[in-house]
Order: C-alpha cells, then sequence, then structure tokens
C-alpha cells in the first residue's frame, strides 16, 4: 500500500540572495487531498564569500561553474545537517539547489548543489535538480511552485510570490497558468545595497523618492512584457535588459526605488485582471509596506492577503518538499500548462 504521510525537509535558495531556506513538513493525502503541517523551518543567511561567488557565478564559464557546484554542494550538506539538528527521522530531502544559469530558450538551466554527493554527505535520500528535464521537453523549466499553488493553496484565486523576480500563478479555464511578471527584490535589492543597506526595509527608502514618468514608461516598454506566457526572467535579463535603463536615469537612487516600485504595481495590475479576487502574497516583498501600497493603488479592486510569516517566508521551500513527494510516487509535479513543455511529467532526480 502506497504511503499517506510524508515527513520530507524542503530546501529553497531563491535569486535574491537572502539565504537557503529550510522547512520541514509532514504531507499527507487523504483521498485526493492534500493537507500539511510545517513543524520547523530557518532561513541561513549566506556568509559574505558564498554571497560574492553567487553573485557573479552566472558571469563564468560551465567548467568553473562545475567546480563551484562540488564546493557548494559540499557547503549545502553542512547547513542541511545543522538544520536536521534534533529533527526526527524522516523519508528524504527536496533540494532545489541554486539557480546559476537560466537560459531555456538556448535549453541551459543550471541549479549548483544537486550532484550525488549531496545525498552521500547526508546518507540521506535525495530528491533534487527539478528544472533540467522540463527545459528538455522544451518547456521553461519555471516556475515549478504553480503545482503546490494549486494543490495546497487552492481557495485563492491568485498566488503571488514577491522574490528576486514577481512570479504569479492561477486557474485560467481549469489550466493552471504562472509565469514571471517582472523584477523585483533583485533590484530593489540592488539599488539598496548602494546606499550600503542589505535591503529597503519597509520601502522607507523608497517612500522618500518621487515617481519618474520618463523611467516608469521605458521600463514599462521592455519587450518582455509584450510577450506571451509561458515566459520566465533569469538575471542575465535583468542585466541585459532592465538594469541598462535604470543606471541610464540621472536621478536619485530613492527615486529610482520609488518608480521601479511603481513598476512592479503597473505590471502586476495588467496581470491580476479579475476584480474582487483574492491575492495570496508571499516572499520577501510582503513585508515591503511601501510595494504593497503601489501594488493596491494600481489594482484597487483586489484583495491582497499577506499570511504568516512561515508562509511568506518558506512557502517555496515547503513545495518544493511537495515536489520530491509527488516525484517519490512517481506523480505529475511540473505542469506544461505552466512551463511550455512538450507534456506534464514528473520531474526530478532521486539520489539514494
Amino acid at each position: 500500500m502506497e504511503k499517506l504521510t510524508y515527513h520530507v525537509i524542503g530546501v529553497m535558495s531563491g535569486t535574491s540572495l537572502d539565504g537557503i531556506d529550510f522547512c520541514e513538513v509532514e504531507l499527507e493525502i487523504v483521498g485526493q487531498k492534500w493537507s500539511f503541517k510545517i513543524h520547523k523551518t530557518r532561513t541561513q543567511k549566506y556568509p559574505e564569500n558564498w554571497l560574492k561567488i553567487l553573485k557573479n557565478a552566472h558571469q563564468l564559464s560551465i567548467k568553473e561553474i562545475k567546480e563551484i557546484d562540488k564546493s557548494y554542494t559540499k557547503f549545502l550538506s553542512e547547513e542541511i545537517l545543522k538544520f536536521m539538528t534534533n529533527v526526527n527521522e524522516i523519508d528524504f530531502i527536496c533540494s532545489h539547489g541554486h539557480t546559476v544559469l537560466h537560459q531555456p530558450d538556448k535549453k541551459l538551466t543550471y541549479q549548483i548543489g544537486n550532484l550525488l554527493q549531496l545525498s552521500s554527505y547526508l546518507k540521506k535520500t535525495v530528491v533534487c535538480d527539478f528544472r533540467v528535464q522540463d527545459v528538455k521537453l522544451n518547456g521553461q523549466g519555471a516556475p515549478l511552485v504553480p503545482i503546490g499553488d494549486r494543490i495546497l493553496f487552492s481557495e485563492y484565486d491568485y498566488c503571488v510570490n514577491i522574490g528576486g523576480f514577481v512570479n504569479v500563478s492561477f486557474e485560467d479555464d481549469n489550466n493552471r497558468k504562472a509565469f514571471d511578471i517582472c523584477p523585483a527584490n533583485k533590484i530593489l535589492n540592488y539599488y539598496a545595497q548602494q546606499l550600503g543597506l542589505d535591503f529597503d526595509d519597509k520601502g522607507e527608502i523608497a517612500s522618500t523618492g518621487k515617481m519618474n514618468d520618463t523611467l516608469l514608461q521605458q521600463l514599462n516598454s521592455l519587450r518582455f512584457y509584450d510577450e506571451k506566457p509561458p515566459k520566465s526572467l533569469g538575471v542575465e535579463w535583468l542585466e541585459q535588459e532592465f538594469l541598462p535603463i535604470a543606471e541610464n536615469a540621472e536621478i536619485p537612487i530613492e527615486d529610482k526605488l520609488c518608480t521601479i516600485c511603481h513598476h512592479i504595481g503597473c505590471q502586476m495590475s495588467k496581470v491580476l485582471t479579475k476584480s474582487f479576487s483574492t491575492v495570496l502574497i508571499t516572499g520577501g516583498g510582503a513585508y515591503h509596506d511601501f510595494l504593497i501600497n503601489c501594488i493596491k493603488s494600481y489594482a484597487p479592486k483586489l484583495k491582497i492577503i499577506i499570511p504568516k510569516p512561515e508562509i511568506i517566508e518558506f512557502k517555496e521551500a515547503l513545495i518544493f518538499g511537495l515536489l520530491g513527494v509527488l516525484k517519490c510516487r512517481s506523480e505529475i509535479n511540473v505542469l506544461s500548462s505552466v512551463t511550455g513543455a512538450k507534456k506534464d511529467h514528473s520531474s526530478g532526480v532521486i539520489h539514494k
């Protein structure tokens, strides 16, 4: 008889580089319905040496990235073992790794930390490397969280994660649709760091700036926003398309932060078009009060819901735990309606 309850650890490192998220969770299926209970969570911030490496890793050659992959896998295993202190016996670990390259148009996506050695270091079964198979099937390899939104958070009309980038997930004619909307914390943190801060806490700096109409119009005119989904964004696009426009604007950083928040609100309003819908907001951007107010100003008919902190901060790690469980059950965990792949499929690699 197939197991009905799974005790797993989900591990996620996002593009905003705010740290590695760990989520110890129990997932149970009764009939056709899944439920979850989070037991323990933690975000482990990256030490300075790894921050420097990861910020620039996408500029390296594949050979250099593979060398970093080996040391990152060892580092990741050490952090997972720390988190597992006082954790009761688990079924397996479900790890996303950290995305270094994401160029699906070139059939390329690379997440470090997914090597076979991870399971050897941990002496546990590991389910990982969830994106590569989808790209091989002509998909975007992203986003992967939407099937978890469908299974675990179906009561919301839209699930929005504001992390390094903003992504959305929703049902459309019985198909799950999901895609990246625009950049968020990746670019907001970039400008906050120029002021000597890790991030703009609650958007206090952005709130002192002035919205610049010219910059807003230029950002809103980026070609990506006219493309039809499925579509996804990566650091490469941010540096090649978005950042040059923002950098060329000869205005104070406070004004750039303010204008980018307006840009995010504007782009979200173009996607979240169902009036009086419920919108679940997760990711670090949920704490950015000025940004949330911008979103509300551009889409006043939406009901914005900010959940409790463990969901805001660990929803993606939780869902990667679910993806690992689905993989081990040989069930679909990636939707072609979301990624554009040839078919729905059960993605990931199991290292025993």
